[in-house]
């Protein structure tokens, strides 16, 4: 019979998510920002020490707040909901009825199994039913969910829900391409595959709307 431990190692190992949305607890910003960054410094110290690096040495003494801030503001800034991108909607009155498509938005997030890069690029399209969204708070609605300890079929039902609530529709697609450093550069060590998902919301479960939103991409994704 396995132990705990090893089942949450094989479902890491395998990258299996278990929740639906990011698993954050009630209290997670009853500290600020600077206190945790406090906190993480001191944790990293740590881990570095019992590595048996030399923390007087000038090349890396500032890590531990380097990497601090940067888990605080930067790569893990997207779980602050004070950072959350408003994602303001204006009237679509030249009456633009088609799909609307914005493909290779850059993805940069972090595999919560082992914290290590997920890059790869997101294609987002919407069918308006009188509303539109400006280009760039698409763009801003994929970072802020990618900044987040994340699996990669979260993040993108969490973009397509986002868009969906803020445009008033459920015409909403997106599908994501990416390469997993924690499958590219450890553990199996592939530095060829990538990993594809997609929600499709709406009018885009209709095959034909489906295959001519990925007619437009084309997933001929370059990394």
């Amino acid at each position: 019979m396995k132990h705990n431990e090893e089942i949450h190692d094989e479902i890491g190992d395998n990258h299996i998510g278990s929740c639906a949305t990011n698993p954050l607890r009630e209290d997670a910003f009853d500290i600020t920002d600077d206190e945790k960054i406090e906190s993480i410094k001191k944790d990293v110290e740590s881990i570095l020490r019992t590595l048996g690096m030399d923390l007087t040495d000038d090349s890396i003494k500032g890590t531990p707040n380097r990497v601090a801030k940067m888990f605080v503001k930067e790569i893990f800034g997207g779980l602050n909901p004070a950072r959350k991108p408003k994602a303001s909607t204006f009237d679509n009155n030249y009456k633009y009825g088609e799909m609307l498509v914005e493909k290779n938005i850059i993805v940069y997030s972090t595999c919560e199994h082992h914290l290590l890069p997920i890059i790869g690029r997101a294609h987002v399209a919407y069918i308006s039913n009188g509303r539109v969204i400006g280009l760039s708070k698409m763009n801003r609605i994929v970072e802020y969910y990618s900044k987040r300890p994340q699996v990669q079929e979260r993040l993108t039902m969490q973009i397509v829900q986002e868009l969906q609530n803020a445009l008033g529709t459920k015409d909403v697609a997106c599908v994501i391409d990416a390469k997993h450093l924690c499958v590219n550069s450890r553990g199996i060590s592939d530095i060829e595959s990538s990993t594809v998902t997609s929600e499709f919301g709406g009018k885009f479960k209709d095959p034909q709307a489906r295959r001519e939103f990925l007619d437009y991409i084309k997933l001929e994704t370059k990394f």
